[in-house]
């Protein structure tokens, strides 16, 4: 029996993934995408996520990222390829990331503190599998940068992905649709605005109601947009999904492992969102 507190991944996920996603909010990634040709935000975010796969087209990308609009995709891939390679992708990121980290961490790059994290969620991925979990195996393919920023962030990369990809079962078992997802997800609080998810997503405001009108024929939402009692079990029922699915990496690195990881990658994320990685009014309702 693991010695895991059963919740004690999905916290050290919490902590970690963050500190991944910053890229996606940098100008850092902005000006390196436009510098191999990829000017739309759009194009440059599923080229960045998707080069690691090769050069996709949109069903692949529709497929593994779950929740944007196919259409919005098919109107970026797979043309974006035809102006920068995957690998061309992939180098920009990395050195995206590099500039990132180093704008909104200063010295923590080269901390003692960010090579243990880097050596601990390297661990941790040691567990990770690729059977049913694309997004995961394609990174897992990526060789491991040497500096230690960037080993964790590749780290964090593995470990967010491998976790997406169970999570994009546990919806599939709950029988929640891409927007159905992102609806009741944001009726939690923890989600994405509307707005953002409307300006980034590819939906329109007439999918978001539709979608939680869907929600609202299940017993899911109430009139208010709001999670019935079953909507609330549902959505902590798909967590608990997720946690069984992405377990291993946790029970491979230990409970004091994790413990120590979910420290230090809280400390990296604070001092991320006190520089200003993140927008004000990303999550929320409204």
């Amino acid at each position: 029996m693991s010695s895991l507190h059963p919740r004690a991944g999905r916290r050290c996920h919490n902590a970690v993934n963050p500190l991944h996603s910053t890229v996606y909010f940098s100008p850092d990634y902005a000006k390196e995408l436009a510098g191999i040709g990829v000017e739309d935000a759009g194009a440059a975010y599923f080229a960045g996520r998707a080069a690691a796969m090769g050069a996709v087209g949109p069903g692949t990308v529709t497929a593994t990222f779950y929740n944007f609009s196919h259409e919005l995709i098919a109107r970026h891939l797979p043309a974006v390829w035809d102006t920068a390679s995957p690998a061309t992708v992939l180098d920009a990121r990395m050195r995206a990331v590099d500039a990132t980290l180093r704008r909104l961490l200063g010295g923590a790059v080269n901390s003692p503190e960010m090579a243990e994290a880097a050596r601990l969620a390297l661990r941790a991925t040691e567990a990770c599998s690729r059977p049913a979990r694309p997004l995961y195996a394609a990174h897992a393919d990526l060789p491991v940068p040497e500096e230690p920023h960037l080993a964790f962030w590749h780290a964090a990369t593995l470990l967010r992905e491998h976790r997406g990809d169970g999570h994009l079962t546990a919806l599939l078992s709950a029988g929640l649709d891409p927007l159905e997802a992102l609806v009741s997800h944001t009726a939690t609080g923890k989600g994405m605005s509307p707005r953002w998810i409307l300006a980034s997503r590819g939906w329109r405001r007439t999918d978001w109601e539709a979608a939680s009108d869907r929600l609202r024929e299940r017993g899911l939402l109430d009139a208010d947009g709001e999670l019935t009692e079953a909507g609330t079990a549902l959505r902590a029922d798909l967590e608990e999904h997720t946690d069984r699915l992405d377990l291993a990496p946790y029970e491979h690195l230990g409970a004091p492992g994790v413990e120590r990881l979910t420290e230090l990658g809280r400390g990296f994320l604070m001092a991320a969102a006190a520089a200003g990685a993140f927008p004000d009014d990303l999550t929320g309702r409204g």
